[in-house]
């Protein structure tokens, strides 16, 4: 304790010390709260023998015979559909699948979809006609049909959005991979019946805004895939935040080429070469290179390979995957980590020969006692291939909206939520 004797000065700073303490805590709780969208939540929200009108993403990739090849995203709505029926609610699904530009397509009917989801409720999902335009019939799950047969849905047409709203008595969005998109059936409809967040759109939303906000450190974030260009935004807004930022995939060859050294035949965005060099200016030290490549003469399976250092990758060879000095260097950093996230493959994933690292890479990461987050896209496939998405503490359904998200953007779909909250009152 500071007596008579105690400098005045030192009182001084002592106070400074303190107020500026509080403030940066102020300033840290301010930000943490902020990041959390103002949108309701499903079980916040009364919905007991309501006629639930629910968007959900059951855009599944299909194979040549019509037959779903991955269920992930109809697995990811389950547990929206079934806390609703364990509410005694009336749900009417609503979602597109591929892209038929507002023309009926036969293979692209939502039969199959209904088909699965029944099997995997155990009861039955009528399948209706259309999506507009229709009765209701009474039942407990009705599916309407490929909301992007009518081109109004992209057009955010709010006439097609109203007769959709007149469905139901409230709305809930669980589609966070579409909701990027500014389509009726996640922006325009909002402006008509009271709305909320699904348990999944809900996850996604705290997962990937606490990684904006107040991550465990060391937050490490691992970039890879084809274009710089793809990731430019997430890039700027990710290494402000970041601890060490890891470059692979054909992208790090446009930095490796910023950096002065030659890259053989290897992908390189030659317009992006100067941000590539400004990036790595700005982020002093953060952005880690590859420092070894695989490079083959052929991009074929069982193809003659070497590795390289990235400095010497020779004339006539292109860069494919990194090499094992770079993933040992990214697993040591990655060891410290308390927050991973993941977007994008280090190598050609698609040639099986490729694909070593990114395997290597995922399956040490599903290991970590840490935060670790997927971001949709080609590493998702990846995880879930090796039978790893289980020990990942959330893996994305959103490829585009994730990255968005991550950018810093507004998504249309969760802004139109947040509008809803104060539109209508539950």
């Amino acid at each position: 304790m500071c007596h008579e004797s105690c400098p005045s000065g030192a009182i001084n700073l002592k106070r400074e010390v303190i107020i500026s303490i509080a403030a940066k805590f102020y300033k840290a709780i301010k930000v943490f709260f902020s990041s959390f969208q103002k949108m309701r939540f499903l079980r916040n929200i009364n919905v007991k023998r309501k006629r639930v009108l629910v968007r959900t993403d059951f855009n599944v990739p299909l194979d040549k015979e019509g037959k779903i090849v991955d269920d992930s995203r109809i697995q990811a709505a389950l547990p929206t559909i079934e806390y609703l029926l364990d509410n005694n609610a009336k749900l009417i699904l609503m979602s597109h699948l591929g892209r038929p530009k507002g023309k009926v397509i036969e293979n692209l009917k939502m039969d199959v979809v209904a088909a699965h989801l029944s099997f995997l409720l155990g009861r039955e999902v009528v399948k209706l006609d259309d999506s507009v335009g229709i009765k209701i019939p009474n039942k407990k799950v009705v599916l309407l049909e490929n909301l992007r047969f009518h081109k109004e849905e992209e057009e955010n047409d709010e006439h097609f959005a109203k007769k959709l709203a007149s469905y139901g008595d409230i709305y809930v969005n669980d589609a966070f991979g579409t909701s990027h998109r500014a389509h009726a059936s996640v922006e325009a409809i909002t402006r008509f019946i009271p709305g909320c967040a699904g348990l999944l759109l809900e996850k996604e939303v705290k997962a990937l805004g606490n990684l904006l906000s107040n991550p465990d450190r060391p937050f490490i974030a691992i970039l890879g895939g084809a274009k710089v260009s793809d990731k430019i935004g997430v890039i700027k807004n990710l290494l402000p935040k970041v601890d060490a930022l890891l470059i692979g995939g054909a992208m790090m060859f446009t930095f490796i080429k910023a950096n002065g050294f030659s890259v053989g035949k290897s992908l390189v965005e030659e317009d992006k070469v100067e941000l590539a060099q400004n990036l790595l200016t700005k982020a002093k030290k953060k952005i880690i290179l590859p420092v070894d490549a695989v490079v083959a003469k052929d991009k074929k399976q069982d193809t003659d390979v070497k590795t390289v250092p990235v400095t010497k990758i020779p004339k006539n060879y292109y860069g494919l995957d990194i090499g094992d000095e770079t993933v040992e260097i990214f697993k040591a950093i990655l060891k410290e980590a308390r927050t991973v996230f993941w977007n994008g493959p280090l190598g050609m994933v698609e040639i099986e020969q490729f694909a070593t690292a990114t395997n290597e890479i995922a399956q040490f990461i599903a290991e970590l006692d840490s935060t670790t987050i997927i971001g949709g896209g080609d590493s998702v496939a990846v995880v879930k291939k090796l039978g790893l998405a289980e020990k990942i503490s959330h893996v994305s359904t959103g490829g585009g909206a994730s990255l968005e998200f991550l950018e810093g953007k507004t998504l249309p779909a969760l802004k139109a939520l947040d509008d809803n909250e104060v539109r209508f009152k539950l």
